[in-house]
């Protein structure tokens, strides 16, 4: 079997796809411009890449809108809420810095993109004024904006990502528990870990 092409160079893949459009490079700027800032604060949930010396990561964050803040035109705090304690995107941006961030807003095509460097931030004083009742979190992570645009809608519009008419209910998915059970050969305990989850959520969301 003959392997399948693939694009080997730069030069292929310009020929590819040719120009970028001329909006697309116009709208990166290297700070926040007010109409951004909109964007970032009706934001409820942003998607986090990182790189480190084992591999990429790609991480969920969420919480109320406007939870990322805006520290000012190239600072954002992001305070890192109570996880799994895996640490693979904070283990990453201890060893390397550079974070993107992909701002969604439901019901919206339109996402915002940051690019920049990022620090873990340990002042106590400052994890307290991030607190949420009692629960105060282990870090803020700091992100020094160096680029910043806006993605446009297609990707959104073709998924229909926000169309509640094909948006699916959990019991045509497999449970966390049943695809653990899979994977340890029902050694896991899947459908306790399953039964107790809702508990669990309530006890650990902060």
């Amino acid at each position: 079997m003959h392997p399948l092409p693939s694009v080997q160079s730069l030069d292929e893949l310009h020929a590819l796809y040719g120009e970028p459009v001329p909006a697309a490079i116009t709208k990166e700027v290297n700070q926040l411009v007010p109409l951004h800032r909109d964007y970032i604060g009706a934001s409820p949930f942003v998607v986090m890449a990182t790189s480190g010396p084992d591999g990429l990561d790609c991480s969920p964050r969420g919480d109320p809108a406007g939870f990322v803040h805006i520290i000012d035109a190239s600072t954002l705090h992001l305070p890192d809420r109570r996880g799994n304690n895996r640490l693979d995107s904070l283990r990453n941006l201890v060893l390397d810095p550079r974070i993107g961030l992909l701002f969604l807003v439901p019901g919206i095509g339109v996402t915002l993109r940051i690019n920049g460097r990022a620090r873990l931030l340990t002042d106590r004083n400052l994890l307290e004024s991030y607190a949420v009742g009692d629960k105060v979190p282990a870090t803020v992570i700091e992100i020094s904006i160096e680029s910043v645009y806006t993605q446009c809608p297609k990707a959104l519009v073709r998924s229909k990502l926000w169309d509640p008419e094909l948006h699916r209910t959990v019991d045509e998915l497999p449970t966390v528990g049943q695809i653990m059970d899979q994977i340890t050969d029902g050694a896991f305990g899947g459908d306790a870990y399953d039964a107790g989850y809702p508990e669990r959520i309530r006890e650990t969301i902060y």
